[in-house]
């Protein structure tokens, strides 16, 4: 039998003072209520009430029994409404993992927004364009920038944005250096390398090699690599949810679109399961869908042919 129901109408017996009356409270026959005390007294090996035929009523080990367990009954009790609450009312700590360059820019009004209309939820966020392990770091939810698509079929992915891999520089770096016209030219300038991230190999399209970009400097940091992009440094590969502002601008410019066509960079806000989700999980993802839906954040893709050198 089951033990925890059984103390349950151990309980009800001790308050009610009768089978019957804590059988109506179980919603149990009285016989059945009976066996369930019964069941308690020979897991404990105690006797736990005084029968009669006109009431029942605890012995000294069930008066002393029935303390301890009506305190740890309300608690387990409170327990199971806060977690229920929790699946349905948003609140308690939400830890969140976002792209810098992409949270500072737009996921950081998102989440005070978000806080506004759910003041009982703690929003706990970190920047950084590193791939975290959701569960092992203890991580609720992640954005992240998933040029490849989702790897692991654990976790679920929401797309809520869409950006563009770009090839580009700024317009002083190429007053300096001149626009390359064609892949081959590239190999005479400076690329400038995101750490960990293969260096960038192109095809010319013809019977020569394949161009290796590379120069002096790489960096670990998207928002970095943005900055010395825009001080005229060299050329980069980065993405609109980077330096859409810039393109549009005018402080960045695209290159070589026909022959490096953008990319397309899905925007994903990834979680564990759907399973038992949390209310505070299913409302943050519910919360991003909506707002990046109906808002414009980058240029699109005709916008950014249409501001590439020619």
């Amino acid at each position: 039998m089951d033990t925890l129901v059984s103390m349950k109408v151990f309980r009800h017996v001790v308050e009610v003072g009768s089978f019957v009356g804590a059988a109506e409270r179980m919603e149990m026959s009285a016989a059945m209520a009976s066996k369930h005390v019964m069941h308690l007294e020979q897991q404990l090996g105690a006797r736990l009430l005084n029968r009669t035929t006109r009431r029942v009523a605890p012995t000294e080990a069930g008066r002393e029994y029935y303390e301890r367990l009506s305190q740890v009954l309300t608690e387990l009790e409170e327990a199971e409404q806060v977690v229920g609450a929790a699946s349905v009312v948003p609140q308690g700590r939400l830890r969140v993992s976002s792209l810098s360059a992409f949270g500072l820019s737009h996921v950081m009004a998102a989440v005070a927004d978000y806080a506004a209309q759910y003041p009982q939820v703690t929003v706990d966020i970190t920047l950084s364009d590193r791939v975290v392990e959701l569960i092992d770091e203890g991580f609720d939810v992640a954005i992240r920038a998933s040029p490849g698509g989702m790897k692991s079929s654990s976790l679920i992915a929401r797309q809520i944005a869409t950006a563009h891999l770009v090839l580009c520089a700024s317009p002083a770096y190429l007053r300096r250096h001149g626009a390359p016209k064609t892949i081959a030219e590239l190999a005479n300038h400076n690329y400038l390398q995101y750490a960990g991230v293969s260096a960038l190999e192109l095809a010319t399209g013809d019977a020569s090699p394949r161009v290796r970009l590379s120069g002096n400097l790489i960096v670990n940091h998207l928002e970095a690599q943005r900055v010395i992009v825009l001080q005229g440094a060299g050329i980069a590969m980065l993405g609109t949810e980077v330096i859409g502002d810039d393109l549009a601008a005018g402080r960045l410019v695209p290159l070589l679109v026909d022959d490096v066509p953008p990319r397309e960079l899905p925007i994903n806000v990834v979680y564990a399961s759907r399973r038992h989700l949390s209310a505070k999980v299913r409302s943050f993802v519910d919360f991003l869908a909506e707002r990046f839906a109906n808002e414009s954040l980058w240029p699109s893709l005709e916008q950014i042919k249409a501001l590439a050198v020619r």
